[in-house]
């Protein structure tokens, strides 16, 4: 497995009292140094602005570049910028599109990104909920467009639903979502009715759902992403529906994750030549974070 981070992703500081803290990847960092100290580590490069361009208006782009101000900048009521946030939203980007490469290439075909800040409520035109940069969406038009594969799919097992993603590729037949998210909670979409051109696969799961509904719903899913046949395996991780997370309402714990990644890394196996990339999205209770990521890539070995 090769594991891609940089230091530039802990400096990011969106406020003392922001959930979404840099002591979530120091604890996703100790789980994979202790778990994974032999696999291939790699510092994330930056992305380049052509990469960024792909999925983002300039004037998003423009509104994260800016790194004249001291403080913090708000770009949304939840999305806060300090200085070093930019270089951060750089090199978990840069981290994704190294990812799907590393995975082409064939040297190795399971990648984890442990970056942040994390990106899939990140839409072409507006940074929010957490996210500056929409690193999955990223990591998706990169293969398409440098890679020419003609199906990728994007498997979003966090709690909130991945409206930038849904949104970016909403009507682009080559890139396959599938959700499963809480309903009634932030951002307030991802419902089943939404289905792009037939590419969108959402399901909403109702507060107190535990981890039976959840693998039982996947059972469902699966088989659609079976057919879709996908070249590539791109995984929005998100560990925020543990029983423990303050921000949401499911009843999952680590052992669920670590079914759902069973799952996705053998049809992995048998449509894309084994290639899957992870990359780090919610989670909000430190230990549950430890335990999901743990679980998470005991499977990506």
């Amino acid at each position: 497995m090769l594991v891609l981070t940089h230091p530039a992703c802990l400096a990011h500081d969106p406020g003392p009292e922001h959930p979404e803290r840099s002591a979530r990847l120091q604890a996703v960092l100790e789980v994979l140094r202790r778990d994974h100290a032999d696999a291939d580590w790699r510092e994330a490069p930056l992305a380049k602005l052509g990469d960024l361009r792909r999925v983002h208006t300039p004037e998003l782009i423009e509104a994260v570049m800016e790194a004249d101000f001291s403080g913090y900048r708000m770009l949304d009521p939840d999305t806060v910028m300090s200085p070093a946030s930019r270089a951060a939203a750089l090199r978990a980007a840069g981290a994704a599109i190294a990812a799907v490469d590393a995975v082409m290439d064939g040297n190795d075909p399971v990648a984890f990104c442990a970056v942040r800040p994390p990106g899939h409520h990140a839409t072409g035109a507006a940074a929010m909920g957490f996210c500056l940069l929409n690193n999955v969406a990223i990591a998706a038009a990169h293969a398409l467009d440098r890679h020419g594969l003609e199906r990728v799919a994007i498997v979003d097992f966090d709690v909130h639903h991945g409206n930038g993603t849904q949104a970016i590729f909403y009507e682009e037949p080559r890139v396959a979502y599938f959700s499963t998210h809480e309903s009634g909670l932030y951002p307030y979409g991802g419902a089943p009715s939404e289905r792009g051109v037939g590419n969108i696969h959402n399901v909403l799961l109702p507060p107190g759902s535990d981890g039976f509904r959840f693998r039982n719903v996947w059972e469902d899913l699966l088989p659609e992403l079976e057919a879709f046949r996908p070249q590539l395996l791109l995984v929005s991780a998100g560990f925020d529906a543990d029983l423990r997370d303050p921000l949401a309402n499911l009843m999952l714990d680590a052992e669920d994750f670590g079914w759902l990644t069973a799952q996705l890394r053998q049809l992995a196996r048998r449509h894309a030549s084994g290639r899957l990339v992870s990359l780090l999205e919610g989670g909000y209770d430190l230990d549950a974070l430890r335990d999901g990521v743990a679980a998470h890539t005991a499977q990506l070995r």
